[in-house]
């Protein structure tokens, strides 16, 4: 079995404080109570043959309604405990979370009804500065933010 790779965004923004990143509440019953642990970058699944950074910006535009465009930084490729490999690119870009729009996806809810439901793929997104997010990202992708902070803040 190949072992699924998903490509994300990693944004961020100088303040006059400290600088912020962008995480994103996974939506569904399953993260509605759970706040640690429960955000991430917006990410998805790379299609069959689709470059990292295409599918790093088609999942960002799913999941948040929005496209960006600028000077993507890689990151090093994070490997989760399941065998999935997360590849990511770091993005300055201020954005106003109140135009954010995710799209949604459908699951049997509740499990073994046989009813389906539709949820956002995302239930909230916020700016977080990189003491909060280490809190609040998934411990799959506190590497990512390592990394950004280290690069960041020597340059």
């Amino acid at each position: 079995m190949k072992s699924k790779i998903s490509a994300g965004l990693l944004l961020y923004r100088k303040t006059s404080m400290k600088p912020e990143v962008l995480l994103v509440h996974l939506g569904g019953p399953f993260w509605a109570k759970k706040d640690l642990g429960a955000w991430s970058i917006p990410k998805g699944e790379l299609e069959e043959g689709e470059e990292p950074l295409a599918g790093a910006k088609r999942e960002f535009r799913e999941e948040t309604g929005i496209s960006v465009s600028g000077s993507f930084i890689p990151l090093s490729p994070v490997k989760l405990k399941s065998g999935k490999k997360i590849i990511a690119f770091a993005l300055e870009h201020n954005l106003d979370l109140s135009i954010i729009r995710s799209n949604d996806f459908e699951m049997e809810w509740p499990p073994h009804s046989g009813k389906t439901q539709k949820f956002p793929e995302i239930d909230r997104a916020g700016w977080f500065t990189l003491k909060e997010a280490g809190l609040k990202i998934h411990p799959g992708q506190l590497s990512l933010l390592q990394e950004w902070a280290e690069r960041h803040l020597a340059g």
